[in-house]
């Protein structure tokens, strides 16, 4: 929810929407990815459905990143975003 609203509150400049749909779709997909993992069948499906839980979290990660280094986002208003991921 906190990155959809950082979405919102994003300039409307291309190089600034490409950007924030990309964060948005892979932030979103993480959740939706996740609710699958919950209903994993085995542990097999749940190891593989969780890889795509991670890639798709540091791939959210990476977008913030190019986001708040060009200027885009205030580090100050993607700390706290930031400060849960995990290395």
């Amino acid at each position: 929810m906190r990155v959809i609203r950082l979405y919102r509150s994003l300039p409307y400049k291309t190089d600034t929407q490409v950007l924030g749909k990309q964060l948005l779709r892979c932030s979103t997909s993480v959740a939706a990815n996740y609710r699958a993992v919950c209903r994993a069948r085995s542990k097999a499906e749940f190891i593989a459905k969780m890889g795509v839980v991670v890639e798709e979290a540091d791939e959210a990660i990476l977008w913030l990143e190019l986001m708040t280094e060009s200027g885009i986002v205030p580090l100050k208003k993607a700390e706290s975003l930031l400060k849960k991921r995990t290395n």
